[in-house]
């Protein structure tokens, strides 16, 4: 993406010295990392990375205490314990950082830094989901008390010449031998580089400067840095924030859904309450399967696949003056026939009236996960096909956001490679 701008209203990404663990130190660094603090399903996937290692990124961002103040000072002693320890050092030189990420035939390659944040005031930076206060305020304790940013953004921009600025710099520094390399559980390698050269760096700026950038994940974290820098009066370390930036013209991201696991509604009163309302059939399994035939829906219309009781129905068609009824009309015609919207104004609020609260309703990245927890509660899972990227930045660019988790970007960035002190 590219602004009518000038080179000094773009995105703006400056060097840091970034932390990082010592590898004498740890047992593995594969073993210190996690996924994104809103992607670990709480509490299996917490305890699960504790035991990983005595050292694992988890126990800062997802600290386990009984009250948000004890939590949050827990995780700021665990980063002041480590530091004086030599669990974790900070590089001795400002750097920018190529990241790599490599998964059989994908690959995926973007730069790590401290992002300007009055990108956001001059419209460089698109969101395209809605946040939940109380999930800012958390993550806002939290790095208010550890002083740092614990883990990257992931931002999309759209380069244009493969071979010259940004793209060129990536290129270069991945020639070259990386600072670390470990693979993941899952089958990722992740590789990182320094960027010191201060020709490199000017590069960077000056191809960066023009251009804006869509948070393809990271929503709440941004949200937080810009109350943050509110509380601090400029200039101060609180003005950037962590991302990584990715040119999806030379590394397209993958775009998934995120599902939903409605806690105490059980699938029988869920489709019971859409009797008349929606087209309701069954659809054979096992979950690939049934995923399939949602996939196929999907390209006709608005598709859910609900189950949690062992069998799979198939939603669709919903009646047209339901959705004239409960979806609002102020918005473009491409919003309201998201199936997020549907799923929220329409399922959520009208015909099954659950609260959008973390009691009620967990948000899941994977449809097995999904379904395994809904079976486990006697929940509902209702699960959703992924938007396509080039309607999300649509509406971003024309500054409507889209229901909150309504697109899960990925590879997602490993939590745990690359931290930034704001001490």
């Amino acid at each position: 993406m590219t602004t009518s701008g000038t080179a000094e209203h773009g995105l703006r990404l400056i060097p840091f010295h970034g932390l990082r663990y010592v590898p004498e130190r740890v047992g593995s660094l594969a073993a210190v990392t996690s996924p994104p603090y809103d992607v670990v399903v709480r509490p299996d996937g917490v305890d699960y990375l504790e035991s990983a290692d005595p050292h694992n990124i988890v126990r800062l961002i997802l600290p386990q205490a009984d009250t948000p103040a004890a939590r949050n000072e827990q995780a700021a002693r665990t980063l002041r314990d480590w530091l004086a320890g030599g669990v974790l050092s900070a590089d001795p030189e400002p750097a920018l950082y190529v990241y790599e990420q490599h998964k059989g035939p994908l690959l995926q390659r973007g730069i790590i830094g401290a992002l300007a944040l009055s990108a956001a005031d001059e419209g460089i930076v698109l969101p395209h989901e809605d946040v939940m206060p109380d999930v800012v305020t958390d993550r806002a304790g939290l790095m208010r008390a550890a002083s740092a940013n614990l883990e990257p953004l992931l931002l999309t921009y759209l380069g244009d010449e493969p071979g010259a600025g940004a793209a060129a710099v990536v290129e270069r520094a991945a020639g070259l031998t990386p600072l670390l390399s470990t693979t993941t559980e899952d089958g990722f390698q992740h590789r990182l580089w320094a960027v010191t050269d201060p020709a490199e760096l000017a590069a960077v700026t000056a191809d960066l400067g023009h251009r804006q950038a869509l948070i393809a994940d990271g929503h709440h974290r941004w949200a937080t840095y810009l109350r943050l820098q509110e509380e601090h009066q400029s200039p101060t370390p609180w003005d950037y924030g962590l991302v990584l930036l990715v040119d999806t013209a030379r590394y397209p991201l993958q775009v998934r859904a995120i599902h939903r696991m409605l806690r105490r509604l059980p699938p029988a009163e869920a489709l019971a309450a859409l009797d008349g309302s929606f087209r309701v059939r069954p659809v054979d399994g096992p979950l690939p399967l049934a995923l399939e035939a949602l996939e196929d829906a999907a390209e006709r219309g608005t598709a859910f696949l609900l189950t949690g009781d062992g069998s799979f129905h198939l939603v669709t068609d919903p009646d047209p003056a339901l959705i004239g009824r409960t979806v609002r009309h102020d918005r473009p015609e491409a919003w309201r026939r998201l199936d997020a919207t549907v799923l929220h104004a329409t399922l959520l609020d009208g015909l099954w009236d659950i609260p959008d609260t973390p009691d009620q309703i967990a948000y899941i990245h994977d449809a097995e996960a999904t379904v395994a927890m809904a079976e486990r509660h006697g929940g509902t899972a209702v699960l959703l096909h992924p938007v396509r990227e080039e309607v999300v930045r649509d509406l971003a660019r024309q500054g409507v956001t889209m229901p909150r988790k309504s697109t899960s970007f990925g590879p997602k960035p490993a939590t745990g490679l690359v931290l930034r002190s704001l001490d």
